[in-house]
């Protein structure tokens, strides 16, 4: 019999494009058991070069995932900072060292440098222990989303037809297939192809900043070529990052009459190659020397653009992420941070809604968050590439940027740069009512980092360590000082309060707490005090989940979480979501409060 020419098959979700955006949604969703496959029109995976920075909140994110020891190893870590001005002998000379995380709050104080094609290696390897493979070459050439009301709104419907082309196929197999997918991600580049096929703008501008990049093992006498160096010269400016091994990235500022065809006006990479490139930088780097003795590992040129696509979904059934929704000069180290915490925003919520768990309209919270996030974020762009862009100044009536004004703008965005100040405004999965009773855990921010002991063994452990990107909600239960009969009393009827079948932990877990809840609690009492047996079993349903705020056995680390997250001494619930980010907070007295949070976006069991 004749082989048919197309195939067709069902899935939960198509990832379109096998990027860091792509890749991240791809494993989250395999860990969570979600059917999902994923294409990419590349024969290869990335090997050298593109993006390579990793802000403090996306290792946090890795560590999640339980991949941040491999990327830790692997990576090359930077904590200082080197600021260099123009000096008055006509070369350059540094002014200030800073450290690169400038935030108290940041469980790792630094940014991790590793090439895309490393840190893609630690999603694939992950993903091929889950039995999900990137299958390449392969580029879709159709899609076509249903317009029946009644099948979008029906998440275990198939509501969108994609038609792909596999491009390297044996002879008489079929390389056209038909996917019938219940939910597509459109992780597919600045130049998306999913994007584009539903119309969906991007909104923005193009600057006339063109800068080139360079990938290489330096031969100098730049002592600080090991440090994140920001570089204002008479001769353009230049940022230097080390990198993993040996490997220095240089971002090299280009004049308009290096790198644009005079015709097009467009970046042409026939003007410029690795070597002129490497002369430009020697001219910011002057009256230091820089060369190397090894191959150029990789280079390019570009444009830098800041634009936002208007919208990230269509009918919450075909969604974009990474570069495919937002573009920026890739100098701020966000780019492959914000793809990826786009699709780990993405992915549980995915999870919850094809679990049956979560109704469809949880997917329209995507949008709202990680938009607004991709806004702030084009406005931060915008002022940071101006100001590595401009030209530098020393007295106030010249034109360009004052020096002063750089390292404080490095240092008063560092929040915003290493992620640690994503904050989501309220919406179904961000109450906000009770703020007052953890203070300072802010509602719509991650869950701080801090070290608590556990009550059973003394054995210290970072908060973060136990709420792991499992699709469970974390319910942390700060029981107050259960020492005191009172409040043990107190604590003793909010746990027979919460195992009543109405009350939130069973009405929304179809009989299997476990499941969609995990449930930890944390006392103030002092070690050698409190047994954990004696705190209610609802509470610690297994030993370890019972926590205490107080040192290790050597003093070293722990204590002081109370007063670090503002909690109220009589006790207050925290519901941290499945990425981490706090979703709301009560009081004990206030249940029906956490039910209604819940009963926004879930389905009652």
């Amino acid at each position: 019999m004749p082989v048919p020419l197309t195939k067709e098959s069902d899935v939960d979700v198509l990832i379109i494009g096998a990027g860091p955006a792509g890749l991240m949604c791809a494993n989250a969703l395999a860990k969570a058991g979600v059917d999902v496959r994923i294409i990419d029109q590349r024969p290869k995976k990335v090997a050298a070069g593109q993006a390579d920075g990793i802000q403090p909140r996306t290792i946090e994110v890795f560590q999640s995932y339980g991949l941040a020891d491999r990327l830790l190893r692997e990576g090359n870590q930077m904590h200082m900072g080197a600021f260099y001005n123009p000096s008055i002998d006509g070369g350059i000379e540094c002014t200030k060292r800073v450290p690169v995380v400038n935030v108290p709050s940041a469980r790792y104080p630094f940014m991790v440098t590793l090439h895309q094609g490393a840190i893609e290696a630690i999603f694939l390897d992950s993903m091929t222990s889950l039995g999900i493979q990137v299958e390449r070459p392969v580029v879709p050439t159709s899609i076509e989303l249903s317009q029946d009301d009644a099948v979008l709104k029906d998440p275990s419907m198939h509501a969108v037809k994609v038609v792909l082309k596999h491009l390297d196929v044996p002879e008489g197999k079929p390389d056209t297939e038909i996917v019938h997918a219940k939910f597509v991600v459109g992780a597919d580049g600045a130049h998306s192809w999913v994007r584009k096929s539903f119309g969906i703008a991007m909104e923005g501008e193009q600057t006339d900043y063109i800068w080139g990049a360079l990938d290489i093992i330096p031969e100098t006498d730049f002592s600080d070529i090991r440090s994140l160096c920001v570089i204002h010269s008479n001769n353009g400016s230049c940022l230097v990052i080390p990198r993993e091994g040996d490997i220095v990235r240089l971002y090299i500022q280009l004049a308009e009459t290096d790198a644009v065809d005079v015709q097009t006006g467009r970046v042409d990479k026939n003007n410029m190659g690795p070597e002129r490139l490497l002369e430009v930088a020697r001219k910011s780097f002057h009256p230091y020397s820089i060369s190397t003795l090894h191959d150029v590992q990789w280079w390019t040129m570009y444009i830098i653009g800041q634009r936002v696509a208007s919208r990230f979904s269509v009918n919450e059934r075909v969604f974009i992420a990474g570069d495919a929704c937002h573009t920026h000069s890739p100098k701020g180290g966000q780019g492959m941070n914000a793809s990826m915490n786009d699709s780990h925003n993405l992915a549980w919520k995915l999870a919850h809604v094809l679990r049956g768990w979560s109704d469809i309209s949880l997917l329209q919270t995507y949008e709202f968050e990680r938009r607004k996030f991709a806004q702030d974020l084009i406005d931060f762009d915008k002022k940071w590439s101006g100001l590595l862009s401009g030209k530098s100044r020393t007295e106030l009536p010249q034109d360009g940027v004052m020096h002063q004004e750089f390292v404080e703008a490095f240092q008063a965005t560092s929040l915003f740069k290493t992620g640690l100040g994503i904050h989501y405004l309220p919406s179904a999965v961000v109450h906000t009512q009770h703020q007052a009773y953890a203070s300072n855990l802010i509602i719509g921010q991650r869950m701080l980092p801090h070290v608590f002991v556990r009550v059973a063994d003394a054995r210290p452990y970072e908060i973060q360590d136990l709420l792991p990107a499992d699709t469970r909600f974390k319910i942390i239960v700060f029981t107050g000082d259960a020492r005191d009969k009172s409040q043990l009393d107190r604590v003793t009827k909010l746990a027979a309060d919460l195992e009543q079948p109405k009350a939130f932990l069973n009405r929304f877990s179809k009989g299997n707490i476990a499941s969609v809840f995990d449930i930890l609690c944390i006392s103030a009492a002092k070690k050698g005090s409190l047994k954990y047996t004696d705190l209610p079993a609802l509470l610690r349903s297994h030993w370890s989940k019972a926590l205490m705020d107080d040192m290790d056995m050597y003093g070293r680390a722990g204590g002081g979480g109370y007063e670090k997250y503002g909690i109220d001494s009589r006790g207050v619930i925290v519901v941290v979501r499945p990425d981490g980010y706090v979703g709301m907070v009560a009081p004990f007295e206030e249940l029906e409060d956490i039910a209604s949070y819940f009963a926004s976006f879930m389905h009652v069991a």
